[in-house]
């Protein structure tokens, strides 16, 4: 059984690095799509994704590129920048170093030397798309060297339960706000397009319904779908797979209240119909899954990192 403070750091690791791309594929987008807008106008300004990712400045929304890429990515008194995430995914590793591989704790660290490197030389100015690259593609890489080497076991489904946490609150939020100020964007399908590109959804989107893009589609591939792996649905089943598993090698047992908060959420995802949550209150539908993920990480929490020593003590 792992020491819960190892647990921790590890559940840690992937939920920072999960927050760490999906925050800079959000600033890829958003860059994109304002080429051929001008400030202010029709669309998703810096206020909107300053919203998403909840950063909150003295100063208020940045008002230009360069400025959205200092705040979002390197500004390390931002507790939710990029560089800020994976500084505590670092520190994470440092203190789990014993249960992750070394080529995990390589991979981390040459991602974060590698985005100093680039802040310090100062390049990135003139080509952002290649830091969100660099930022995606290291993720994209600890994730995969995760699974290749690390042994698929306690620490393992912590790393999982973290990342899939993550991801199912920030996919839930993303539409949430795209539907909350639908009345305000216009009617063509830029910001639909821009919505499935955030999620790197819309290939896939594309080999599902074709390159029609409506809201509806949107909404019912990006919570509901069972295959794709950034969908809400995808990722609760996950988590709860993943908090079945810790369960059973800790010898907790079956029927914890995390894993119940998260078969819970699973089922309803399961068993939704795009037209029903559209039709009736989406906010709240969407708020619910963030407060069944907050509910579920407090739940996991309790049970694994800080529970009280008794419970630990056989029987």
């Amino acid at each position: 059984m792992l020491q819960s403070r190892v647990a921790d750091s590890l559940y840690w690791i992937s939920r920072y690095l999960e927050r760490a791309g999906h925050t800079i594929r959000l600033i890829d987008v958003r860059l994109d799509l304002e080429l051929d807008r001008r400030a202010d106008a029709d669309g998703w300004d810096f206020t909107r994704l300053c919203a998403v990712v909840k950063c909150e400045t003295a100063a208020g929304a940045p008002a230009s590129p360069a400025a959205l890429v200092e705040t979002l990515v390197f500004d390390v008194s931002n507790r939710g920048s990029v560089l800020a995430c994976i500084t505590a995914a670092r520190d994470n590793a440092r203190q789990a170093r014993e249960e992750i591989s070394s080529d995990m704790w390589e991979q981390l660290n040459a991602l974060y030397l590698r985005l100093k490197q680039v802040r310090g030389e100062g390049t990135w100015s003139i080509r952002p798309h290649y830091l969100s690259r660099l930022v995606i593609e290291g993720v994209h890489l600890f994730e995969g060297v995760t699974d290749a080497t690390m042994g698929h076991g306690e620490g393992w489904q912590f790393l999982r339960a973290g990342r899939f946490i993550e991801r199912a609150a920030a996919t839930a939020a993303l539409v949430d706000l795209q539907f909350r100020d639908t009345p305000r964007l216009p009617a063509n399908h830029v910001e639909w397009v821009g919505l499935l590109r955030s999620c790197a959804a819309f290939e896939a989107y594309c080999r599902c319904y074709t390159a029609d893009v409506r809201p509806d589609r949107v909404a019912e591939f990006l919570l509901l779908n069972a295959e794709f792996p950034r969908s809400v649905r995808f990722a609760a089943a996950r988590v709860e797979s993943a908090l079945r598993a810790i369960a059973q090698l800790t010898g907790r047992g079956a029927g914890g209240r995390a894993e119940r908060l998260a078969g819970r959420l699973h089922a309803s995802l399961d068993y939704g119909q795009v037209d029903e949550i559209l039709g009736e209150d989406p906010h709240a539908y969407l708020a619910d899954i963030g407060r069944y993920c907050a509910q579920i990480h407090d739940a996991a929490h309790v049970s694994y990192i800080s529970y009280p020593i008794e419970s630990a003590l056989p029987a």
